[in-house]
């Protein structure tokens, strides 16, 4: 065919491939373009790309939806004879236009990978013209190709793994990060031991001896994640995450308050309001509201405090002092994690001394905390030394959520994982012709 470098290069294919002819549908404002491949591309496994002999014609010509040309809907059309692999069977010949398996050719995959991680779910589907379970498979296809060629576990010394829910019913996906790139390296559907034996299973077959050179661990303190990593990474140094640490400090102040709050209730500080289920429903008046609204002057740190939110929190001193003990447990708790790292002997009795303190204190569930935390004293001492926490990994996760909302519709998790992979693991896909 006359032209055919040029027809080459506005359809987006490379010089294996043969034009023999171009269409045009009037009626149906569409172009057909027919291609085949150079004699020396023929015969080769879809699958895997061996050589492979010839079968049978198979289900006759078929067509890959290409970019489009201006407003005018683009199509390569060629043979699909099969060839017997000897490792995969009867399948369709390999073409160098597209993948196996594939309805769209490999620019038409790559745009459409660019626009997810870049624009919205609206603008890719009108663009584009396809349905946004299309664009879940493109992006899967495009992410594995990626994942393939690449080596993400490369230098991996110092990690996070947390998990985050993406669906309703428990569903839930284990991710691991990178401390020293703030990549995402890894991630995979459930929360238990086998799923993240997975990834240090990964890690190990992506070379001899990976999981040994692990240096730090942090994560939450999940009993499945330190039995884990204990096996797997023995001689790296596991540090519980800050933030995690707290908050547990934080569940057990807001316990507290609620016994206080449930006490002023009994002893008939509230009022009848309404009607609930046929029965007469009561509001915290006095005491008990003032209780249930020092939620949050209890929760913030001090330095964030409201002038209203520094009154209740004199209120609370004044009215419940085992409240106030609770509060100002929670905050000793949270500023031993912002000692120095250069006084390891410091913080190790500081710790030492705020596990006393819950324990003198008798108010039960912080000396239930004061036993978890003597638990995990070596990994949060740890973090203290090293300056480790799931910081990155918390970040990484709240943009995963944007990308859960964004990626609603996609039928499996494995298309949430390649959009999350490809906008946070560092390998953004490129437009095509451009590098």
């Amino acid at each position: 065919m006359r032209n055919a470098s040029l027809w080459r290069a506005l359809l987006g294919v490379e010089d294996d491939v043969v034009i023999e002819g171009v269409e045009y549908d009037q009626d149906a404002d569409v172009m057909v373009a027919h291609v085949r491949p150079r004699r020396a591309g023929q015969g080769r496994c879809g699958a895997c790309g061996d050589r492979a002999p010839w079968y049978d014609r198979g289900e006759g010509r078929r067509r890959w939806r290409c970019l489009d040309l201006g407003t005018v809907v683009v199509f390569l059309e060629a043979d699909a004879p099969r060839v017997r692999c000897p490792a995969h069977g009867v399948v369709v010949r390999q073409v160098p236009w597209a993948r196996h398996g594939a309805g769209h050719t490999r620019s038409f995959d790559q745009q459409v990978a660019w626009l997810a991680t870049a624009c919205s779910k609206t603008a890719v589907t009108e663009l584009m013209r396809i349905a946004w379970r299309t664009v879940g498979a493109i992006i899967t296809r495009v992410w594995a190709d990626t994942a393939a060629g690449t080596d993400q576990f490369a230098g991996l010394r110092r990690i996070g793994i947390d998990e985050i829910s993406y669906k309703r019913g428990h569903k839930y996906l284990t991710v691991v990060v990178d401390h020293d790139s703030g990549r995402l390296v890894w991630a995979a559907p459930g929360r238990d031991r086998a799923t993240l034996n997975g990834f240090f299973d990964a890690l190990e077959a992506s070379g001899a001896g990976r999981c040994a050179q692990i240096t730090h661990v942090s994560a939450d303190g999940a009993d499945w994640i330190e039995a884990v990593v204990a096996a797997r990474c023995p001689h790296a140094v596991r540090c519980a995450d800050p933030f995690h640490v707290v908050s547990w400090a934080t569940d057990a102040l807001d316990e507290v308050r609620r016994q206080a709050w449930n006490t002023a209730r009994r002893a008939g500080q509230t009022r009848p309001i309404g009607r609930n289920h046929a029965r007469p429903g009561r509001i915290a008046t006095g005491d008990a509201q003032m209780f249930k609204r020092a939620r949050w002057a209890l929760w913030k740190n001090p330095e964030h405090l409201t002038d209203r939110q520094h009154t209740v929190l004199e209120w609370v001193a004044k009215t419940d002092p085992r409240l106030h003990e609770a509060y100002l447990l929670k905050e000793g708790l949270r500023l031993l994690f912002q000692m120095t790292r250069d006084d390891p002997t410091a913080t190790r009795q500081a710790l030492d001394d705020w596990i006393a303190w819950a324990d003198q204190a008798q108010i039960e569930p912080f000396v239930v905390l004061a036993r978890r935390i003597d638990r995990y004293r070596d990994p949060i001492l740890a973090a203290v030394e090293h300056g480790l926490s799931n910081g990155r990994i918390e970040s990484i996760n709240t943009k995963i959520r944007l990308i859960t909302r964004i990626a609603f519709g996609f039928r499996s998790p494995q298309a949430l994982i390649a959009l999350a992979m490809l906008n946070l693991g560092g390998h953004k896909p490129n437009l095509p012709g451009r590098r």
